[in-house]
C-alpha cells in the first residue's frame, strides 16, 4: 500500500487521466522501484485509534455545543448572574443548575433550551466514560511503560501521550527524528534554485491529529520547563510568538523521540 500522492507523475498524466493511464503509470513505478509502501499498524491498534479518536471528536462536540448553548443565551438577552461573570466559572454544576432554573417567555423557547442543556449533559457522560477507558488502556502491558516514558516530557499529559502512542504504534520504525517530523508535519515548505532560498510555512502534509495536540503542549511545555522557556523567549525577539512556538514544537518532537527511541525518562535542563 502507497501514498497516492507519492507516485511519480508526468503533467501529461496529469492533464490526462484515465484507469489504463494510470495502471501504466503504476507498472512504471513498480518496475524502477520508485514505490515506497506505507506503515501498515495492527488491527488492535486500529480499535485503540478509534477509542481515542472517538474521544476528541465528543470533545468538539461539546465545544460547539456550548457555543450553541451560550448563542441562545445572547439570542434572548440573557446576562450572566455575578457569580458567573468570568468564564472560568462556566460549565460547573452550579452552572448547570442555573440554566436549568431558566424560564424564557415562550415555553417552546424554555424547551428549546432545555433540550440543548440534556444534550451537554449527556455529552459530557460520554466524555468522562470515553476518558475512563482510555486511562484503563494506558495502564495495559501494550502502553504502560511507554506511558511512563512520554508523559515524562514537559506539556504530555495522559490524552496527548496516549493519542501519540495509538497512531505511532512503534517509535523504531522511526531511522531518525527527521523522519518522525516528517509523520507530524513540522517541516517548512522549501522553493530554492541556485542561490536564491525560499522557505515558506510549514507543510500541510502530516497527521493533522499529532500537530495539532504538539502545538497545545509546546505552550505548555514553554511555559513549564527551563530549557524551552528560555528557547521560546529568545525565538520571540527575532519572530511572533506563534511562528516561534513552531519551534519549539520541534524541540519539543525531538525530546519525544528520544525518550520513547533509547527509553530513558526525559529529565528537565536546570538553566543557570
Amino acid at each position: 500500500m502507497v501514498n497516492p500522492a507519492d507516485i511519480p507523475t508526468t503533467q501529461k498524466e496529469k492533464m490526462r487521466k484515465s484507469d489504463s493511464i494510470d495502471s501504466n503509470k503504476l507498472r512504471r513505478s513498480l518496475r524502477n522501484n520508485e514505490l515506497k509502501g506505507i506503515y501498515i499498524p495492527r488491527p488492535e491498534t486500529f480499535g485503540d485509534r478509534s477509542l481515542i479518536r472517538v474521544r476528541s471528536t465528543i470533545v468538539r462536540d461539546m465545544v460547539r455545543l456550548k457555543q450553541r448553548i451560550k448563542a441562545t443565551l445572547y439570542y434572548y438577552g440573557i446576562e450572566y448572574p455575578i457569580e458567573f461573570q468570568k468564564s472560568s466559572t462556566h460549565w460547573s454544576k452550579r452552572f448547570l443548575n442555573w440554566l436549568k432554573e431558566i424560564q424564557l417567555q415562550s415555553s417552546t423557547g424554555t424547551d428549546a433550551l432545555g433540550m440543548l442543556i440534556k444534550e451537554a449533559e449527556l455529552q459530557r457522560e460520554l466524555l468522562l466514560e470515553a476518558t475512563k477507558k482510555m486511562k484503563i488502556l494506558s495502564k495495559t502491558e501494550t502502553y504502560a511503560k511507554n506511558m511512563e516514558l512520554i508523559t515524562s516530557v514537559p506539556g504530555i499529559g495522559v490524552v496527548t501521550g496516549m493519542l501519540y502512542l495509538a497512531e505511532i504504534e512503534d517509535i523504531n520504525r522511526f531511522e531518525n527524528t527527521d523522519k518522525f517530523t516528517g509523520l507530524i508535519g513540522i517541516v517548512p515548505n522549501c522553493h530554492s534554485s541556485g542561490p536564491t532560498e525560499k522557505t515558506g510555512e510549514i507543510t500541510p502534509r502530516g497527521h493533522s491529529f499529532l500537530r495539532e495536540a504538539l502545538v497545545e503542549s509546546s505552550w505548555v511545555a514553554a511555559r513549564i520547563d527551563p530549557a524551552l522557556s528560555l528557547a521560546y523567549y529568545a525565538y520571540c525577539k527575532r519572530m511572533e510568538p506563534n511562528k516561534a512556538i513552531i519551534r519549539i514544537a520541534r524541540k519539543l518532537l525531538n525530546r519525544i523521540y528520544s525518550a520513547l527511541k533509547y527509553q530513558k525518562l526525559y529529565e528537565r535542563g536546570i538553566v543557570k
